[in-house]
């Protein structure tokens, strides 16, 4: 594949490195044997890692005709809204960190806001109604977000961003493994809508894996956009198919509701951990804010030594489940005052006093942890990351919630509906704890996120782009890639490779992977480990799922790339095979 280089000195030590933490580990993860995974490549100029090769290809294509990172992620995007819909797309939204070459930092917020005739007790009647369905849709931001981006920031024509979108629409795709497994599992809701029923099944039966999928109306509806812009879906002819197919159904989105939607430019999260710079999404996200905590708690146990091993497992869940207590305090920074807790979870003596309860022998119940208010489970989501010659980087998480969102599509514009409102908390939930003020419904407010796109920095240069899809796991999975690479000094493929483990407080119980993936691989944390935190008290379930992870690092040890004088290191791209994408870059 031409946007693929060849491998380094560098990539293929970390291949064997990834074979030989293998092999010192019996049954955590059978590997393809292959002596080349297409999951792991080296750049010298540009790379681009999302959930599905053909949008790393697609994206990494927009570079080479001279687009940048917020060119690229642009296009990636739309790409995977298309053959990725269970995930993500225009019906959705997303967060985005957004760093230039110059060292200016931007968080871009385009998530879904609640339509202005929600109410908190919108649900009380019928509490189904606020995870599917058309009363479950949010108003979508993903569109204002990539148009804000590229206006404020591309470099190529908005038309050439869309056109690969509207293609793979339009002549169609191949429908990947994963996402059949999505379609497998979203089965009953597919079938009941006659949206979602004309693009993915055929006769009555779900498309199979490799045959082809279309979406003729959304290519109609993207290239309206890829003409006008976002005004035609926000205040245009798009737009108000899309509203008459809502309210036909017994939505309440209105075009008043897509015409004052607006995109927010927020600062990032910031804190110094680890010796690194992170650089991560502010709420109503509580992915970065929680990945520091996290991170924080943890730095004081000494790195890599205090992290390592089985304690340094027992350790990271501990925090984990302090860090989930906390989160739900959370919520719209526009619309709720959350500086008292986001400035706590950034805190160093904040972090000092969660450590002092945190018992090397012991865990807890949830009580301990201080939590007060029932989580919310928010659901699937898509990650990409970018970064250009000029080491301009994008680090963007994009979500439809759950799997094919509110298993809602709008038959006249093809664009698959978020659910997003079931990210709310709301007062009929019934749970250990009261739901969360913070994050209950009012009119244009934005639902509390786990995503976590983030960037990191080392001495003011940029060391590497992570994140990753996966609902409330996301913070987990984040936060465990960058302590492998960062904290443990494991190379980038086995940073991603690693299993994962997952903490939700309530119920008080350790997940961890136990699964064969779509790629062949099986991922599963080592029995002496699952065995150890047994015996500190621990509930384990195994689960055949979890975080899927992108992951860009600079390489020091190769400077081969050179741009107006300046010397720029080498781009290690991993995406995670879990889902089956690969990365692209030259």
């Amino acid at each position: 594949m031409g946007a693929l280089t060849a491998f380094s000195a560098y990539s293929l030590l970390c291949l064997g490195a990834a074979f030989v933490l293998l092999l010192q580990v019996p049954g955590t993860v059978s590997a393809r044997s292959s002596s080349h995974r297409r999951e792991v490549i080296a750049a010298q100029r540009s790379a681009v890692a999302t959930d599905d090769g053909r949008c790393s290809v697609i994206g990494t294509n927009v570079l080479r005709d001279g687009g940048n990172a917020i060119d690229a992620s642009v296009a990636a995007a739309l790409c995977l809204g298309v053959v990725s819909p269970a995930s993500s797309g225009i019906g959705g939204g997303a967060f985005m960190i957004i760093r230039l070459a110059n060292g200016q930092a931007h968080a871009l917020d385009c998530r879904e806001t609640a339509p202005l005739k929600a109410s908190q007790n919108m649900y009380a009647n019928d509490v189904s109604s606020k995870s599917s369905g058309p009363l479950s849709v949010a108003v979508p931001g993903e569109v204002a977000g990539l148009y804000d981006a590229w206006k404020q920031y591309g470099k190529l024509p908005w038309k050439r961003l869309v056109r690969p979108a509207i293609v793979l629409a339009q002549k169609g795709f191949e429908v990947s493994p994963y996402l059949h497994m999505q379609m497998v599992k979203t089965q009953v809701g597919i079938l009941k809508d006659k949206g979602l029923r004309k693009v993915f099944a055929s006769n009555g039966s779900l498309l199979q894996i490799g045959q082809i999928c279309h979406n003729r109306e959304l290519a109609q509806t993207l290239e309206a956009i890829s003409r006008y812009g976002p005004k035609v879906l926000y205040n245009g002819s798009v737009g108000f198919s899309l509203v008459q197919d809502i309210q036909k159904s017994g939505g309440i989105l209105t075009m008043e509701d897509l015409g004052v939607y607006q995109v927010k430019w927020r600062k990032p999260v910031i804190a110094e951990v680890i010796g690194h710079q992170i650089l991560s999404m502010p709420p109503p996200s509580a992915g970065g804010a929680g990945m520091i905590l996290i991170l924080n708690i943890l730095a004081r146990y000494g790195v890599p030594h205090g992290i390592s091993g089985s304690l340094g497992l027992h350790r990271a869940i501990e925090a984990l489940k302090h860090m989930i207590a906390v989160r739900m305090n959370l919520g719209d920074p526009d619309l709720v005052d959350v500086s008292k807790v986001l400035s706590d979870m950034l805190s160093d003596k904040f972090a000092e006093e969660l450590k002092a309860t945190i018992y090397d022998n012991m865990t807890f119940n949830s009580n301990h942890y201080g939590g007060r208010w029932n989580q919310i489970n928010d659901h699937g989501t898509s990650h990409l990351c970018v970064v250009d010659g000029d080491r301009n980087s994008v680090s963007m998480t994009s979500t439809v919630n759950a799997y094919f969102g509110a298993k809602f599509l709008s038959p006249r514009t093809g664009i698959l509906l978020n659910n997003e409102m079931d990210d709310f908390s709301i007062p009929e939930e019934v749970g250990v704890h009261p739901p969360a003020h913070a994050n209950f419904i009012k009119p244009s407010k934005r639902p509390l996120s786990s995503m976590t796109p983030t960037i990191v920095l080392k001495g003011g240069q940029l060391k590497a782009v992570l994140g990753a899809s996966g609902g409330a796991m996301i913070i987990a999975g984040t936060t465990e890639v960058f302590l492998n690479h960062f904290g443990k000094g494991m190379d980038p493929l086995s940073s991603v490779m690693a299993p994962r483990f997952y903490h939700q407080l309530i119920p008080n119980v350790v997940l961890y992977e136990n699964w064969t993936t779509v790629t062949g691989d099986h991922f599963e944390l080592p029995t002496d480990l699952r065995n150890s935190l047994k015996k500190k008290g621990h509930v384990l379930k195994d689960i055949a799922g979890g975080t899927i992870c992108q992951f860009l690092v600079l390489n020091p040890e190769n400077y081969k790339y050179v741009t107006n004088g300046v010397r720029h290191a080498e781009i290690v791209a991993v995406s995670d095979p879990r889902k089956g994408g690969f990365p692209a870059g030259f």
